[in-house]
């Protein structure tokens, strides 16, 4: 299975990257506004971020628009997608490889946020961006701080030690079914990277676990939703190309620090990263909805 992931990643990977190929020496003599060094830096800064855990999103909208990288927002969404597409496939075919995981849990959990994300997602959309968004942020820090007692030892969470590579049973049905609402809660702009985290470690993985997990249940989306932008030409082609590069490298030395990681460590960094996305989500819920003209 876990062969058959890896062939998966490569796959998107080689369509992603003849995707955006053509597209840009199709118009290499017109790739756009731009600074190939900022935005490359931006992509490393960025998905080093992101293979922590905290996401590259939110940090790149916020750099892309401090440096004044695009012409219009109007190709933000493209850029984001098509520029941290292949980052993120990189992280997922890493931590594929580089972390003990049980190949029927991973197989298991990346599926079910993919259908997720496909298919629930129609009866997720309508549900109440804010009050997901605040009741997520609420539950990431309630989980936070359980993860928090747990590390102290003032607590014992599912009679669990945090160093299993598979669930079984009921665990991984509770797993399965997390992650598929997980996946679907991606369209409403709910991130599954922190409450993944959290998830993996409340049904007592190990924490390195939840990197190929939530990874690969990201890596899938970005490049198929790359295709129209790249059709549409409705991206930033060379700040896309300079994040991707950067974007690369970043990923590349930030695995090497989160595998060479001491897992307590690992626990208290994945902690602090699950407390900033839930007050980043609480800040999000209480910001009045954007209205049109």
């Amino acid at each position: 299975m876990v062969t058959i992931l890896l062939g998966i990643y490569v796959a998107l990977i080689l369509l992603h990257t003849g995707n955006m190929g053509r597209d840009l020496v199709k118009n290499k003599d017109d790739l756009g506004q731009g600074n190939w060094f900022v935005s490359g830096i931006i992509g490393f800064v960025t998905d080093f971020l992101d293979t922590l855990g905290i996401g590259s999103f939110a940090p790149t909208t916020l750099l892309l628009d401090f440096t004044k990288q695009l012409s219009s927002d109007r190709l933000l969404p493209g850029t984001l997608n098509v520029g941290h597409g292949i980052p993120v496939l990189v992280e997922a075919f890493i931590f594929t490889q580089v972390v003990d995981v049980s190949p029927v849990t991973l197989f298991a959990l990346v599926g079910s946020a993919t259908i997720g994300a496909f298919i629930g997602s129609r009866f997720v959309t309508g549900l109440p961006e804010k009050k997901v968004q605040l009741w997520m942020g609420w539950a990431l820090i309630v989980t936070a701080v359980l993860m928090f007692a747990r590390q102290q030892g003032w607590i014992d969470i599912l009679g669990a030690d945090n160093t299993a590579t598979a669930l079984t049973g009921i665990k991984l049905v509770i797993g399965v079914v997390i992650n598929f609402f997980l996946g679907a809660l991606m369209t409403i702009g709910v991130g599954l990277y922190a409450p993944c985290m959290a998830m993996v470690y409340m049904l007592g993985l190990s924490p390195l676990v939840a990197f190929p997990v939530m990874m690969g249940s990201c890596a899938g989306l970005m490049p198929i939703a790359s295709l129209n932008f790249v059709k549409t030409g409705d991206y930033a082609r060379k700040v896309s190309l300079a994040i991707t590069v950067g974007g690369i490298i970043g990923v590349i030395i930030a695995a090497k620090f989160v595998t060479g990681l001491d897992l307590e460590i690992l626990t208290y960094i994945i902690i602090l990263v699950i407390i900033y996305t839930g007050i980043t989500y609480i800040r999000k819920s209480m910001k009045p909805a954007a209205t049109n003209a």
